[in-house]
């Protein structure tokens, strides 16, 4: 313990919050899901101090990946743990989850980096070969998964086939990995920062250790998130029914709880002039979410034979289709500044209007 370079806070919360959902059930009371609620973001808080010690230490798009790889994984496990207590009334719970980190990650927290960053540092610099792949690449899945099934005829409206959750998983799970070589690989130049005047650059590399118990609380921490989300998912659900507002709800706030930690981390980044680390993170955890978590529910769909509904609705693919197209007009100069940021932001809001008053 001496030799880990990491605050005790860090790795007390994660720890603690990880055994409380073992002592604690739904039926707790109040003061237990007050106190499980505070761990929950303590939990987030941690998360995001390991995720940017992983980074430090493998360097970039290493570190991004990581983190968005392992939101991801503990996104579908959620989903999927959801889906099987649920049954036939989370049919279309992976597509409101999905939908949602992906409006959540488009235009709160890129919106959010830019004004950031615009406010701070008038403009930013990032690369636009990188940018651009994930762009199109997040624009080819979001329009196979959650617009074209409303549109094909073997199924009903919003749902497919057996043969075409198959034919669709594979396509997400090629483009996805296709992405992934070429930022890894091929192109990993097209991902590194362009300009940063972040004092962070300079900042010595954690030890081997260190890393290797970041990367362990990290996932620890990611694991309480998402375990305490789901034991508090039931209030949810009732604050939401008891508010009037409709069963879409709860997705958003499962995806804005599992996201916290990237776009804490993303915010930090922007914040810091590390513009090309923060849209790493948005845009390859929007990839990772909706490019993984399809081929994962598809899957169950088809195992346990469950029927899912992936197609959005119209007013849905509306503010899906503005925000993609305002997102790629804001990320295609090389340069980004206030006003980008707050349009986007005024499309998450207005997304969030229109899902709680369809």
């Amino acid at each position: 313990m001496k030799n880990l370079d990491l605050p005790k806070w860090t790795i007390a919360l994660p720890l603690i919050s990880a055994v409380a959902y073992f002592f604690t059930g739904v039926d707790s009371g109040v003061v237990v899901k007050v106190i499980l609620a505070a761990l929950l973001v303590g939990s987030v808080l941690a998360s995001v101090h390991h995720a940017e010690v992983i980074a430090h230490k493998v360097g970039e798009p290493f570190g991004t990946i990581i983190l968005a790889l392992a939101i991801t994984t503990i996104e579908v496990g959620l989903i999927v743990s959801l889906m099987l207590a649920g049954g036939e009334n989370t049919r279309e719970l992976a597509r409101d989850t999905v939908f949602a980190a992906v409006m959540i990650i488009l235009t709160a927290i890129v919106g959010i980096c830019l004004l950031r960053g615009g406010i701070k540092f008038k403009e930013q610099l990032y690369k636009l070969q990188g940018v651009n792949a994930a762009l199109i690449t997040l624009a080819s899945i979001l329009v196979l998964t959650l617009i074209l099934p409303n549109y094909t005829l073997s199924a009903k409206i919003g749902e497919y086939t057996v043969s075409q959750l198959i034919f669709v998983s594979l396509v997400s799970l090629v483009l996805y990995g296709g992405f992934i070589f070429m930022q890894t690989v091929r192109h990993r130049d097209y991902f590194l920062p362009k300009n940063s005047s972040s004092e962070d650059d300079h900042m010595e590399a954690p030890t081997k250790l260190t890393a290797i118990a970041s990367l362990v609380l990290l996932l620890i921490s990611l694991f309480a998130v998402v375990v305490l989300a789901k034991l508090l998912s039931k209030d949810i659900e009732v604050m939401v029914i008891d508010l009037g507002a409709p069963q879409s709800v709860v997705g958003v706030i499962i995806a804005a709880i599992v996201l916290l930690p990237e776009g804490m981390a993303a915010y930090r980044a922007a914040k810091s002039d590390r513009l090309q680390t923060s849209l790493n993170l948005a845009l390859g955890s929007a990839l990772a979410s909706i490019g993984l978590t399809i081929p994962a529910v598809a899957a169950v769909s088809i195992i346990f034979e469950m029927p899912i509904t992936l197609g959005i609705d119209m007013s849905s693919t509306v503010l899906l289709l503005l925000s993609m197209i305002t997102i790629m007009f804001s990320l295609a100069t090389g340069k980004t500044n206030v006003q980008q940021g707050v349009v986007l932001l005024v499309i998450f809001a207005s997304y969030l209007f229109y899902t709680v008053v369809p």
